[in-house]
């Protein structure tokens, strides 16, 4: 008698999974949280600006390696253009390089941008904080943005500015 039980429970279970699923952020003032044009489809020579600005700011370099069809690259760039984040904006000179999906077979592009900073893309999108001279700064915290819809907004507050 447990059995039939059991299994229906289970089936509520999953009857309500998809809804939940489904459900999506919103960021105020932006259309689709999901999507955006911040990606820039030739990346190294907002790299190279962005590393003389930084020599002259002395601020470091914040490198968004991911694309605007990316639920979560799209997310932060669009977090990150709030005003909640303007200290952040500030704090960095940033470039978003639009790499694809090189973790998904034929899906990349831009791959001179990963390898010139030592980068092995797992997943989108990969932040690099570099300094002045192109260093990566975060090597270990690069690869985990991938999850940034999922993140809470304070927690990538928190993390940009620590």
């Amino acid at each position: 008698m447990k059995h039939p039980i059991t299994l229906a429970f289970a089936t509520a279970l999953l009857a309500l999974a998809p809804a939940t699923a489904r459900e999506k952020r919103t960021i105020p003032g932006v259309e689709d949280a999901y999507k955006s044009d911040a990606f820039v489809a030739d990346p190294m020579p907002a790299i190279d600006a962005a590393l003389v600005n930084a020599r002259q700011s002395g601020k470091p370099v914040l490198l968004v390696m991911g694309t605007g069809g990316c639920h979560d690259s799209a997310w932060l760039a669009n977090l990150i253009a709030t005003d909640r984040f303007a200290p952040v904006r500030d704090r960095y000179e940033i470039v978003y390089a639009d790499i694809g999906m090189p973790h998904v077979k034929g899906w990349g592009r831009n791959p001179e941008v990963a390898k010139r900073f030592g980068f092995r893309i797992k997943g989108t999108p990969t932040v690099a904080v570099l300094d002045a001279e192109g260093h990566v700064l975060n090597r270990k915290a690069a690869p985990k943005w991938r999850n940034a819809a999922s993140r809470s907004d304070d927690d990538i507050y928190d993390e940009l500015m620590n």
